[in-house]
């Protein structure tokens, strides 16, 4: 199977600059697990629920921290035509559960580890 036959269209994201309370409200509203990060429209990296119960465990100040300090910016992502299998290994061995999506050089959603379980599960 391929990603674009079960990645999730549509890319979710937050600013760099967002402060981390913004954030996890927004992946609250939306029931996600990971954001893109944006700096003037160009994805450096990906911010998750792991980096945000990090900063809580940090005890850092929610409303002044930003994505961009708690974000992973060795940035992965899928692409059109790749292999589910090839892709989940590579989360595996990268210890991460979301990638973006990208077509060409524009991301186009985000494919997570929960979808690439389903596909082996129920296919």
């Amino acid at each position: 199977m391929q990603v674009e036959e079960v990645f999730h269209p549509g890319t979710l994201t937050c600013d760099a600059s967002d402060p981390l309370e913004e954030v996890a409200a927004k992946m609250a509203v939306d029931h996600i697990g990971a954001l893109a990060v944006l700096d003037n429209d160009r994805i450096i990296g990906i911010i998750s629920e792991r980096d945000i119960v990090r900063a809580v465990a940090e005890k850092v100040d929610l409303r002044t921290a930003t994505a961009t300090l708690y974000a992973s910016h060795q940035l992965q992502t899928a692409a059109f035509g790749e292999d589910t299998r090839d892709a989940a290994r590579r989360m595996l061995d990268a210890g991460i559960r979301h990638l973006p999506v990208k077509q060409g050089p524009v991301v186009v959603g985000v494919i997570s580890m929960r979808d690439l379980l389903a596909v082996e599960t129920w296919l």
